[in-house]
């Protein structure tokens, strides 16, 4: 049995949100801040797994999409002030 199907529905949605809306930042930021911010986010969200992309458009309605990204968008938000008050500490130090 393959276990290299299965992943986290979330990963995804929040690295896709992450591109979107940091992605296009000048200067782009770095790989590590973007990282960090993913495990953040991912951290604050439940894991919901699947095996293929195709399952979750059968089987999560329009209404649960919806709340799914607003999820999303929200522990992104919450992840890019997060890091951005720990690098504010760490640079006061």
């Amino acid at each position: 049995m393959s276990f290299e199907t299965i992943r986290n529905y979330y990963e995804h949605l929040v690295t896709q949100r992450i591109v979107d809306t940091l992605g296009e930042q000048a200067p782009t930021p770095d790989a590590e801040y973007l990282a960090d911010v993913a495990c953040v986010a991912l951290n604050h969200l439940p894991p919901r797994y699947m095996r293929h992309e195709v399952d979750m458009a059968f089987y999560v309605s329009p209404q649960e999409r919806n709340e799914i990204l607003t999820k999303v968008n929200d522990a992104v938000d919450f992840a890019v002030r997060f890091i951005a008050e720990r690098q504010q500490l760490n640079a006061a130090l």
